[in-house]
């Protein structure tokens, strides 16, 4: 759970406002995308520095600035200024531990949201948090820059003429964004359901101390994912009750789709998170199984070995008066009792189906 969590130390006693980057920085610069559209046009550049910042507000197409990585305070201070972002709400994109949320400050709203993904090779849960600002006609994306980008699918739709992002205004490109992050959480669960589905097999296999440790990851990576599914749902559900007049009408649709999907991906965590708990009783009883069937084993080994103990003990005493010591075949007869013994016990214990079972 360490890794999902952010140190606050380094605020601790500041101002509210204070800038200060919590959370792990990007490799390499900060990088900011822009793209202009509309209609009949669409353009794509990348920039350096927001001196060019106030053409870029007042252009009248619809204006996404993608932020890649967000470490560099002095960015955000020149987003806040030319934007008019209050600087709480830069606090909150630089405290990259927030909880997902929605915030109306009249001439624009505030989301963040967290972005998550999946490492093969370790089979690790990655994420990273993402905070959008909705303007009259612009969108702000901010991202950490560490769990990838998954907004790829956007910048293809805009390339499109015949797409409906490009004849739709800025509130789309909002649901657009938060769509794709949403269906990615669907992408991870599939991911997480194929892992469990191993773990089963490993308990129902060969339950072993690794399988409960992957258990007990897999619940404190479901836990974390909880945390940050719940106020999701929240959060679309606010966007799509339209408190704010940013959000048109013909949005209002794909909103309350969005809001659909999120439930949906809460309840197949839920389910998920279900199966685990499950899972640590079966381990449990599996356990419990095998360790009943190594005792039965050692029962039925002493049972036997009890009526033999018997008979070596009673012809041990060494009297003088035992007739049996004098006659010539009393050990061979001894041996065969014994053998005659063991094997009748395991006659006996076929039949009543405890032990050599089908």
């Amino acid at each position: 759970m360490s890794r999902h969590v952010r140190n606050r130390s380094k605020k601790a006693g500041a101002a509210p406002g204070t800038l200060v980057h919590l959370g792990r920085e990007k490799a390499g610069a900060t990088k900011i995308d822009v793209i202009e559209y509309d209609a009949t046009s669409l353009s794509k550049h990348h920039v350096t520095s927001l001196a060019q910042c106030q053409p870029i507000k007042s252009s009248p197409t619809v204006t996404w600035i993608n932020v890649d990585g967000v470490s560099n305070v002095e960015i955000l201070r020149q987003f806040g200024s030319c934007y008019g972002i209050h600087p709480l709400v830069l606090e909150d994109i630089l405290a990259t531990d927030q909880r997902s949320k929605v915030e109306d400050y009249d001439d624009y709203l505030y989301v963040v949201l967290k972005m998550i993904g999946f490492d093969e090779t370790s089979g690790a849960i990655t994420s990273e948090q993402v905070s959008l600002v909705l303007g009259s006609h612009y969108v702000l994306s901010f991202q950490e820059g560490l769990a990838g980008d998954v907004f790829e699918p956007v910048r293809v739709r805009l390339k499109n003429e015949k797409s409906r992002l490009r004849t739709s205004g800025p509130d789309m490109l909002l649901h657009a964004l938060l769509d794709v992050i949403v269906d990615n959480y669907f992408l991870v669960l599939e991911k997480l359901a194929e892992r469990i589905e191993e773990i089963e097999d490993e308990l129902i296999e060969h339950p072993e101390g690794g399988t409960l440790h992957a258990i007990y990851e897999m619940k404190r990576d479901m836990l974390f994912l909880h945390k940050v599914v719940w106020p999701l749902r929240e959060a679309i559900g606010r966007l799509q009750r339209r408190d704010s007049s940013l959000v048109n009408e013909q949005s209002l649709v794909y909103l309350r789709d969005l809001y659909g999907h999120a439930v949906q991906v809460l309840d197949t965590l839920e389910t998920l998170r279900d199966a685990l708990s499950g899972m640590v009783d079966i381990y449990l009883s599996s356990v419990s199984n095998r360790l009943n069937e190594v005792m039965k084993v050692l029962t039925i080994i002493a049972t036997i070995f009890m009526p033999l103990s018997f008979i070596v003990g009673w012809y041990g005493m060494n009297f003088k008066n035992m007739p049996e010591y004098d006659w010539r075949y009393s050990y061979p007869t001894v041996l065969l009792i014994m053998a005659g013994i063991a094997v009748g016990m395991l006659v006996y214990f076929k039949r009543k189906g405890w032990i050599w079972k089908k």
